[in-house]
């Protein structure tokens, strides 16, 4: 069984939108009007995966996250 390739995910509490993350990874890292990054969370391609784990490493606050896809969390807010 293949497992599935990481996601990105960023902790919205913990990103102070330095934007290193678009930086260092603008194939999937945009910034919004604030300077705070968007991912969308779809599965990385093989060939960005060492250039995401780059830029979670130099994520300032560690906001930025590379999970594991198969387990990964959806990116989308809850509504409780």
């Amino acid at each position: 069984m293949r497992s599935e390739p990481p996601r990105l995910r960023v902790d919205p509490i913990a990103c102070t939108a330095h934007g290193l993350c678009a930086e260092l990874l603008p194939e999937r890292v945009r910034l919004d009007d604030w300077g705070y990054p968007i991912v969308d969370g779809a599965p990385l391609e093989p060939e960005l995966v060492a250039h995401a784990r780059r830029a979670a490493a130099a994520c300032p606050t560690l906001a930025l996250k590379l999970e594991a896809g198969a387990g990964a969390r959806a990116t989308t807010r809850s509504t409780r």
